[in-house]
């Protein structure tokens, strides 16, 4: 009986010892954890890359273990968590299965590669997806000499000869056109400028695409209207650097669409920096820039916008084989991976062409993106007064 007494003691206090560590240990973790830089702390970023590719079925299996009901919603062929895979992952940042784990931490740039491609069009890949630049505010600022040589002469006329019965908004301006990066140019127009990464100009730019794109959806029976706001020259009064461009324009979008309840779309114009041969197809003998449709993936809804931009780009690709690019999701380091695409369902970024694309090239794009816009809208609007 006392052997079997000492023992039960021994035991208590073995498990109690067990308790105590326990609660040091922890106590201890959570001390360090809170003390340190928040540059070496983990951060929701981190755990988020950590867990991304675990499947969401994991989770209902753990709750399952508390709660039964949760054990129904399991598939029958799960497979649980790869724990040796996991903790490898945590220890070295690298998947096993996708090498651009390994070259993203060891080559300047590769992180791009971390995103997907939703809708890959013709000869789009990994290679050549929208450069996102962020050039010293001042280099943007710089005045710079623009040539047009006679833009007119260059440019088809707008076609405006509509029927009778062309559907109309009316007064209502239903589209909302604007440049974040509104000083964004193009290398025929600067003779002084071999550098795509000091296209930039204040006048002859991006805004002029946008301009041209409202006339065509107005040509249309569509409402539109361009915001004119200079965004680089608010940066510069805010004292802000390029970087933050989609802030500055955050403040004029969100202003818009609150005070003008008729708009239903907010389209935001950029220019891409690849080369030509990449931003350029030729359509029954006529030379167009071709269009790449990127959605902010890091936002709540942001699926919502992915269908308006996979619709479209379809839509491009039935009418104008080529033209489209495809639809870039576009997150993680680098990036805004928002784009003001949170304050509407129906709001896009377009990268029309790129720099050294000229205006009678963008215009076409314009003009055909307009055209399979209106059908769209219209064909919705006659669905919408069916039911």
């Amino acid at each position: 009986m006392d052997l079997h007494k000492h023992s039960g003691l021994r035991l208590l206090y073995k498990r109690s010892s067990l308790y105590i560590i326990g609660v040091l240990i922890l106590f201890t973790c959570i001390g360090i954890l809170t003390t340190i830089k928040p540059a070496y702390r983990l951060s929701s970023e981190v755990i988020t890359e950590w867990t991304t590719d675990i499947n969401s079925s994991t989770f209902l299996y753990l709750l399952g273990i508390e709660n039964r009901a949760f054990q129904q919603a399991v598939p029958e062929d799960h497979k649980f968590l790869d724990l040796s895979t996991t903790l490898f992952r945590i220890a070295t940042s690298l998947k096993p299965n996708d090498i651009r784990s390994l070259l993203g931490n060891e080559l300047p740039g590769f992180k791009v590669f971390d995103n997907h491609i939703l809708i890959a069009g013709e000869g789009t890949n990994y290679t050549n997806l929208p450069i996102e630049s962020s050039p010293p505010l001042q280099e943007v600022l710089k005045e710079r000499e623009a040539i047009i040589e006679d833009e007119e002469s260059t440019t088809e006329q707008l076609e405006t000869n509509k029927e009778k019965n062309t559907p109309t908004t009316g007064n209502k301006e239903v589209v909302y056109i604007y440049n974040s990066h509104n000083r964004e140019s193009f290398l025929p127009y600067l003779p002084d400028v071999k550098d795509p990464d000091k296209a930039y100009h204040k006048e002859v730019n991006i805004s002029k695409v946008s301009n041209r794109l409202a006339k065509s959806l107005q040509a249309n029976g569509i409402g539109t209207v361009v915001d004119d706001t200079d965004i680089t020259k608010k940066l510069h009064e805010k004292g802000w650097g390029f970087g933050r461009s989609y802030d500055a324009s955050r403040e004029v979008v969100a202003d818009t669409l609150s005070t003008n309840k008729d708009i239903q779309y907010a389209f935001d114009l950029h220019r891409d920096a690849i080369k030509k041969e990449k931003t350029t197809k030729q359509i029954n003998g006529k030379s167009y820039a071709r269009i790449m449709i990127v959605v902010g993936a890091e936002h709540n809804s942001y699926k919502k916008n992915l269908d308006l931009a996979a619709k479209l780009h379809y839509l491009l690709e039935e009418k104008y084989p080529g033209l489209s690019r495809g639809v870039f999701p576009r997150k993680g380091k680098g990036t805004n991976g928002v784009f003001n695409q949170d304050l509407s369902n129906n709001a896009l970024l377009f990268e029309f062409g790129g720099v050294e694309n000229k205006l009678d090239e963008l215009y076409r794009s314009a003009d055909a993106l307009a055209d399979v816009f209106s059908e769209m809208y219209w064909d919705a609007e006659k669905v919408d007064t069916a039911s």
